[in-house]
């Protein structure tokens, strides 16, 4: 973009006729169904607070008692003298939360998947990764300068092709396979099982972002990886945020003790940044333990889930293969989504439009999402707004 005026008027003027211009609101309430943004109550379907946690009294409690011990901000980095007692006691619960060595926190998702796979990968090295990863898995890729190729969206048999056309000379190269763990912005599940056994087959690091897995998958919310009954030694690498189900923020990389070391000394993104607050991290720890003790937030929300998915083939509206909290509604067009998402608004039901270049072309859709403090008769508002507009 030149540096002038006309050129940033002209790119905003053809975002909007694009429908493509995004523009901030301004909540004034916490995180909750029913929540006061740009000062009109709306029925919330689009946040990733999936367990209804970060509003959760017992958890501010935490947050407020630490707090008064370590005050608001850490100071400085983990390495000078910003990790404190609270982070340490954080990081030792995810790793036995999640069966592993140890962890290592990180100031939110995108600096943990920067900082890893530049640790990990030197220029030429090998990265494949899923077609639809997050965007930080992507760019972290692109900052690495290893040749990164991606394979179509959870195929197997492409990935194995694009292994097969490795060259003699690059099949000495530090590889490795990366995957969103449950893809954010279609809800379907990666096929992690068959990622660890062509990882092994080719001495591959593998890496699993399941942001939007852990507290909400597994049979005590530890994630799609305990889901699947998959160890360390399965995947190497777990990276996870703190800010969807746990409700608070940040995020963490867990896998072997060596691995979490090895971090410490090169991850840049860790060792050049201040700390998450002590006081996040205390909130956490209680997160952890709710997520554990309350069974029931899984199990509700797995049945608001249900419910949907039925409501919705009763009324005809083609939901995209997902049995997560993520259930988008593909329409095509930017302009079609944008247009649904403002009458749903107009019905007082928040549902976010979400478009390139978030989501490929042609494949802009709606993307509901759900927590574990909606109740059926939040499910049933939404399926009789749908109905009206769709």
């Amino acid at each position: 973009m030149r540096n002038d005026p006309a050129s940033i008027k002209a790119f905003l003027s053809e975002r909007k006729k694009q429908s493509l211009y995004r523009s901030l609101r301004v909540s004034q309430s916490a995180q909750q169904p029913v929540m006061f943004i740009d000062g009109k109550e709306c029925l919330n379907f689009c946040s990733n607070d999936y367990l209804g946690l970060a509003n959760h009294p017992e958890i501010i409690t935490s947050f407020k008692t630490a707090a008064d011990v370590y005050g608001v901000g850490s100071g400085a980095s983990h390495l000078i003298n910003g990790h404190s007692k609270e982070h340490q006691k954080l990081e030792d619960a995810i790793a036995e939360f999640t069966g592993r060595d140890n962890a290592l926190l990180f100031s939110n998702g995108y600096m943990a998947n920067m900082g890893v796979i530049n640790a990990l990968l030197n220029r030429g090295d090998l990265l494949f990764q899923d077609r639809l990863n997050h965007a930080s898995l992507i760019d972290a890729g692109l900052l690495s300068k290893a040749k990164m190729q991606r394979y179509q969206h959870n195929d197997m048999n492409h990935l194995l092709k694009l292994y097969a056309k490795i060259s003699e000379e690059d099949k000495s190269r530090n590889s490795m396979l990366v995957t969103d763990g449950v893809f954010s912005m279609d809800g379907d599940e990666a096929a992690i099982r068959e990622l660890s056994n062509l990882s092994k087959k080719h001495q591959a690091w593998l890496m699993v972002d399941d942001a939007h897995g852990f507290g909400v998958l597994g049979e005590t919310g530890a994630g799609l990886l305990q889901q699947e009954n998959l160890s360390q030694d399965d995947i190497p690498i777990l990276m996870a945020t703190l800010g969807k189900a746990c409700g608070t923020s940040g995020a963490f990389v867990a896998g072997s003790h060596d691995l979490i070391e090895y971090l410490k000394q090169t991850a840049r993104t860790f060792i050049y940044t201040t700390a998450l607050p002590s006081s996040i991290a205390a909130a956490t720890l209680t997160s952890l333990k709710i997520i554990q003790n309350d069974t029931w937030r899984r199990e509700h929300l797995r049945a608001l889930i249900s419910r949907f998915k039925s409501g919705a083939e009763q009324l005809e509206i083609q939901l995209m293969p997902s049995n997560t909290a993520i259930q988008p509604i593909v329409v095509g067009s930017t302009a079609k989504a944008v247009e649904l998402s403002n009458a749903l608004e107009d019905q007082n039901i928040l549902v976010t439009a979400i478009r390139p270049p978030t989501v490929p072309d042609g494949s802009s859709r709606l993307r509901v999402t759900f927590s574990a403090n909606h109740t059926f008769d939040h499910v049933d508002m939404l399926l009789s707004a749908l109905n009206k507009v769709c």
